[in-house]
């Protein structure tokens, strides 16, 4: 148990951070799967930018590492940029 007053916030503030990063990167996971069962490239092309900028902010936020995000992005354009 925490012995200090600061400690108790932390593991309070730590909590509710948890529950909002899952829920931004659950989001953003949904939002890879759609990018990747879409086969119109336009409608792809918009979700695209979405879902990089979603990636961006998980990154930036230290929720998943930069250069998963970066893979992530790089993996996406490449399928958008295979369909005819």
């Amino acid at each position: 148990m925490a012995n200090h007053k600061s400690a108790l916030k932390r593991i309070r503030s730590n909590k509710a951070k948890k529950v909002v990063n899952r829920y931004q990167n659950k989001t953003t996971r949904t939002h890879v799967s759609k990018l990747k069962s879409t086969t119109d490239r336009a409608a792809a092309e918009e979700l695209l930018k979405k879902v990089e900028s979603m990636l961006d902010k998980l990154a930036k936020k230290n929720v998943i590492h930069k250069n998963k995000a970066a893979n992530q992005k790089s993996k996406l354009r490449t399928y958008v940029n295979s369909l005819a």
